[in-house]
């Protein structure tokens, strides 16, 4: 009877732990909604990072490597500023990769890699002259891969369409190209249902868009 008993406890106690780092990975997304800053965006990965230390879930680590990715385009213009969030967004990555069966869960895979995409495309910020033609080349890889997974992947769009509008003409940006791709990313999130993960990527077309205006 007291072996049940025992037993019983650890099954409330792990479906009570399991509800509570669900519930806290709900509202740090909610939250990541309205983040804007690098200061919003670093007190967040500390809450991912935390939920992440907690499972084996590849959600919380991926939206930690998110986190340090958007950081690190944040301080894109002060380079010297994002080498510790990139080395820790691609370790993120990588973990939230070990944790997906790659030949089951393409579609997320495809996120990882569009993450992993933008950690290295923030690595060529650090030093364009150094880094930019290996980092450039590694994000770019990244982003194939990704849209090879899932084609129609809307926040791979949206990495893709960042780059065409950040990249001089000269070295294969591509405004108008930009703009189609923001466009159709757009449409096909605003088309995904509510509760669907991971779910960023509106707002951010959002304000490239604006930029057309």
């Amino acid at each position: 009877m007291k072996n049940l008993i025992i037993g019983l406890m650890a099954v409330v106690l792990s479906g009570f732990t399991g509800f509570a780092q669900t519930t806290s990975l709900q509202n740090a997304i909610t939250k990541l909604d309205q983040s804007q800053t690098a200061k919003d965006y670093e007190s967040l990965e500390k809450v991912f990072a935390a939920i992440a230390s907690q499972g084996n879930d590849w959600l919380p680590y991926y939206y930690a490597a998110f986190c340090n990715a958007r950081i690190g385009l944040l301080y894109q213009d002060d380079g010297d500023k994002i080498e510790p969030y990139s080395i820790r967004g691609e370790e993120q990555a990588n973990k939230a990769k070990s944790l997906l069966d790659t030949t089951r869960q393409k579609n997320e895979l495809s996120e990882v890699y569009t993450v992993m995409s933008m950690v290295y495309r923030t690595k060529v910020f650090i030093n364009p002259m150094t880094y930019g033609r290996k980092y450039g080349m590694l994000s770019d890889q990244w982003l194939r891969q990704a849209k090879q997974f899932n084609p129609t992947n809307p926040r791979a769009m949206y990495v893709e369409a960042w780059v065409k509008y950040n990249t001089p003409k000269m070295w294969g940006g591509d405004k108008n190209l930009a703009r189609q791709l923001a466009t159709q990313s757009l449409k096909l999130l605003e088309n995904a249902t509510p509760d669907s993960q991971p779910h960023w990527g509106k707002a951010e077309d959002m304000e490239l868009l604006s930029k057309y205006k």
